[in-house]
């Protein structure tokens, strides 16, 4: 069967493999083969692999031998365990106790590169939006975790982090350019404002969790763009002031509130904005309410127009989480 590899030279052949099994990439359902004096690593992503790699990275496609059967997590237990893989930590979400622990001995036995098993112990909670986790595995809650070329460290028991919104924060990535003022109200660790800056945007992020804003400064540096990224600890709306009109585009991904910030936003917009808007909202009018609040706070002074309604994922039952991109014309 034809599948997409990179193809590679054998001397830069176990740095390659590396990085793209840092960032999960290796099609494990295959071998990686030698032909004609290349390697070829069968990847699940193409697109991901040649952002992870390099621009010019050849991938091809190309048929591989099928890899003998890994043992996995549900190979050991008797049904087929749900579980998040961040890095190498493995995320489960178990009330009981007995059976989160077979989980996590399970997934140490398997063939999973995992060292860390961490159980949720709590939901999200308060303005940081961090939750509490039970250590089944490993020696803390640190982990690495690396997304469409950008690495980032973390800790889950500080700050908040969602690896399900990575096809999405790349999905906004590629709409930057260079030399772009881009601002990130509420930025985390630097999901969306590493990758910008690395598109040669100059970054602002702003966050109020102190412990986000310093792993941000870190990953920044990991990244090599600390020199197009500030990181500032504070509530946006008391920052707001210092950069009025300066954005070029802006990203408000706090679904549940975010309405509340919308007059920061306005203040931050330059003259012609692009505002990347997160909300849940039910599936009946996801995106009905989002609209008409970025309309009451931004017109008459702009023009509104909304260039993308995008359903990023099903958040509950009936509700949806979803993206506004909308141009903001003064």
């Amino acid at each position: 069967m034809d599948v997409p590899c990179v193809r590679v030279a054998p001397e830069a052949g176990e740095a390659t493999r590396s990085t793209l099994a840092d960032a999960d990439l290796i099609d494990d359902e295959y071998e990686i083969a030698v032909d004609d004096g290349w390697l070829y690593v069968p990847v699940v992503d193409p697109d991901a692999a040649r952002t992870t790699l390099a621009d010019d990275v050849e991938i091809v496609s190309r048929t591989v031998s099928a890899r003998d059967q890994q043992t996995m997590p549900a190979d050991l237990l008797e049904v087929d365990p749900s579980y998040e893989r961040l890095g190498r930590a493995a995320l489960i979400d178990e009330d009981d106790a007995d059976r989160a622990r077979a989980i996590a001995d399970a997934v140490l036995e398997s063939d999973l590169p995992v060292e860390t098993v961490l159980n949720k112990a709590s939901k999200v909670k308060g303005e940081t939006r961090v939750r509490d986790w039970e250590l089944l595995a490993g020696d803390n809650t640190e982990v690495v975790h690396r997304e469409y070329g950008c690495e980032f460290l973390l800790d889950l028991a500080a700050v908040y982090f969602s690896p399900r919104l990575a096809t999405e924060r790349h999905r906004v990535a590629e709409q930057v350019a260079a030399s772009e003022h881009a601002f990130d109200l509420f930025a985390g660790v630097g999901p969306f404002v590493i990758p910008f800056a690395k598109r040669g945007a100059e970054c602002v992020g702003v966050d109020i969790n102190a412990d986000a804003i310093d792993y941000l400064r870190e990953n920044a540096r990991r990244n090599g763009v600390e020199d197009r990224v500030t990181a500032i600890n504070d509530d946006v709306r008391a920052v707001a002031a210092e950069y009025e009109g300066w954005a070029d585009r802006l990203v408000m991904n706090l679904p549940h509130s975010a309405d509340a910030f919308l007059a920061s936003a306005v203040t931050l917009a330059g003259d012609d904005c692009t505002l990347h808007y997160y909300d849940i909202q039910h599936e009946d009018d996801p995106f009905g309410p989002g609209e008409r609040a970025i309309r009451a706070a931004a017109e008459p002074a702009y023009e509104v127009s909304v260039e993308t309604r995008h359903t990023v994922r099903s958040y509950a039952p009936h509700e949806l989480n979803v993206c506004l991109d909308v141009r903001l014309e003064r």
